[in-house]
């Protein structure tokens, strides 16, 4: 059985930072990407960050530029969101996400659907 597991969130001030990680386990993971997204109360879930398997490559969206960095340990299939400068913007429902293809500069707009597995969330909550 295919399980992602998050865990690191929690509740934080701004200006904070923490570090989420993504245990991937119930399969061989080589070649998936891994991603995270998260989705705040009452809108829809949005892509935050991804990283390609075989080049490492990492993509973020536009709003957690120079603040987040995604990061694998392909031999712990475990992926990681440092999170730094955490602004109250930032709380949301944090989901671990992996699927057999790098959508590269299509992951912001990647339907979520398409995409293999998800793990349950952790909650990030950023006080002002």
């Amino acid at each position: 059985q295919v399980q992602l597991v998050e865990s690191g969130g929690g509740l934080v001030q701004a200006g904070g930072s923490l570090r989420l990680s993504c245990a991937a386990s119930g399969r061989d993971f080589s070649g998936y990407s891994m991603g995270w997204f998260r989705q705040a109360p009452g809108k829809e879930r949005e892509f935050v960050a991804a990283i390609a398997w075989g080049t490492g490559r990492t993509y973020y969206a536009n709003s957690v530029k120079g603040r987040f960095t995604i990061s694998r340990d392909n031999v712990k299939n475990t992926v990681y969101l440092q999170m730094n400068s955490l602004k109250p913007e930032d709380t949301a429902v944090y989901y671990c996400a992996a699927d057999s293809v790098d959508h590269g500069s299509a992951w912001p707009r990647t339907p979520m659907a398409v995409i293999n597995y998800w793990g349950k969330g952790t909650l990030v909550t950023v006080s002002s």
